[in-house]
């Protein structure tokens, strides 16, 4: 039983706790002991790390507590947690797969930014195998569940760091995107989940994922705390294949500020084509809130749809050759799970060499065919999931093509962001009649996520979800 203060400050976020500790209210030891009694406690309920680095942590802690460093970086002393697809130094990074082992020289060039803005990796959260679903189950490493309720999915790839931070297992957690990985675990368990620009984050040393889907990103509980993460991750280093123009102020400043004047906001539910899903009841209604609710604060809000055309199909063929090239790097294909080979054999067979150069050489024709719906918005506002959280195991142990199907039911509006690399936020919306977060999407043009915190702040302040928490993570 954790103490109603303790659960307080384990809720604090990444902001309040670097003031904290710079006030000297609270040593960054005392944080991270506080986190790992709470992992102890309930992580058997969640299944959230793949294995946590306790000693390396405790040391990192009282080696900031001795040093007197109260104002070692904006992170200061704040226990974070680091997805299974991030190299952290002296670690495995086994991509949720028996069949890597893989121990990592260095931290990823995301990571270092972290570690030199003060912040401790307290562990490394469980995934998919090879990232490949929004729910997170594997052979490896089990099935992890939702603090808000244990029998469903807290979505995937990042289900094990959306897990840890929904319950205040840590104040904010490493995470990435590859066709919704950042978002659809935001918008199961009632977090933040920005999907940056790509090229805003630097995916050094590994190189740009998915050929380019793929971006390395954060969970967090607020706007606000969100947007700190990404001011201490974004940058590129010599060696990105991507790169975007750094924004002119700060993410955490957009966050505090309200949009200057009324926006432009398109709001559609139109399905790519090619999707095949139906929106629930309370999502819709999560949806048309969010547009009421814009309207009223003065914003001029109207239906159009994207002009997607067949970028579902750009994308569905981008990522299975990417399955299937990434698989080739296993160590052992025998320990790979039947649905990541079957999904690989499909890269495989549909999707040649040379399709694969020509769907890639579309992109640019296709993104700027779907951004032109931004020459007359700013922002489109779309669902997020076509439901709240599925069951916790979704497809798992089934064919790679039922895996496919559940998927595509299930977050339709996700992926089309990362073929075109858009700036796409999940935010919460609410609850659900069952009692599970529900979610809307906020999109924008191109390195405009200061445009997209500025108005997911502004939502927020009007209807504030960082008091909301699951019930099993406060006993």
């Amino acid at each position: 039983m954790t103490s109603s203060t303790d659960s307080d400050l384990a809720f604090a976020g990444p902001l309040a706790l670097a003031a904290k500790i710079r006030a000297r209210e609270v040593g960054a030891r005392e944080l991270v002991e506080l986190y790992l009694r709470r992992i102890e406690a309930l992580d058997p309920k969640l299944n959230a790390f793949r294995v946590t680095l306790a000693e390396q942590a405790l040391a990192a802690a009282s080696a900031l507590d001795e040093s007197g460093a109260a104002d070692a970086g904006p992170l200061t002393g704040v226990p974070i947690a680091i997805k299974d697809d991030m190299p952290v130094a002296g670690q495995r990074m086994t991509y949720g797969s028996r069949s890597r082992v893989d121990v990592q020289p260095a931290d990823a060039e995301p990571l270092r930014r972290l570690r030199a803005a003060g912040a401790i990796p307290i562990g490394i959260t469980n995934v998919p195998e090879l990232m490949l679903f929004p729910w997170t189950a594997s052979a490896a490493n089990g099935v992890t569940r939702n603090p808000w309720d244990p029998t469903r999915t807290p979505g995937g790839s990042s289900g094990g760091s959306a897990a840890a931070v929904a319950a205040g297992l840590v104040a904010a957690a490493g995470a990435s995107d590859g066709g919704g990985s950042i978002r659809i675990p935001a918008a199961c368990c009632g977090l933040v989940g920005m999907k940056a620009t790509r090229g805003r984050v630097s995916t050094q040393p590994l190189g740009a994922g998915w050929f380019g889907l793929s971006t390395y990103g954060a969970l967090a509980r607020t706007v606000a705390d969100s947007a700190l993460m990404l001011d201490v991750m974004h940058g590129t280093v010599a060696g990105d294949e991507y790169t975007t123009p750094a924004p002119a102020g700060t993410f955490l400043g957009a966050a505090r500020t309200e949009p200057l004047g009324s926006l432009r906001i398109a709001v559609s539910r139109k399905l790519p084509v090619g999707a095949i899903a139906r929106l629930s009841a309370d999502q819709r209604s999560a949806w048309e809130g969010t547009a009421r609710l814009l309207s009223e604060l003065g914003h001029h809000v109207e239906d159009r749809d994207p002009d997607y055309g067949l970028v579902s199909l750009e994308f569905i063929q981008t990522y299975l050759r990417a399955v299937h090239e990434a698989l080739a790097e296993f160590q052992e294909p025998s320990l790979v799970e039947r649905s990541t080979r079957q999904i690989a054999s499909l890269g495989g067979r549909l999707v040649s060499e040379r399709r694969r150069d020509s769907v890639l050489s579309k992109r640019v024709r296709t993104t700027a065919r779907v951004s032109r719906l931004f020459d007359q918005v700013d922002v489109l506002l779309t669902p997020g999931l076509a439901s709240t959280a599925i069951s916790a195991e979704g497809a798992y142990g089934k064919s790679g093509v039922v895996a496919l199907d559940q998927a595509g039911r299930f977050m339709p509006w996700f992926p089309v962001w990362n073929l075109t690399g858009q700036p796409a936020i999940s935010i919460p919306a609410g609850f659900g009649a069952d009692g599970l977060p529900l979610s809307v999407q906020l999109v924008g043009r191109h390195g405009s996520e200061e445009l997209l915190y500025s108005l997911a702040g502004q939502i927020e302040a009007q209807r504030p979800w960082a008091q909301d928490r699951p019930a099993l993570a406060e006993t």
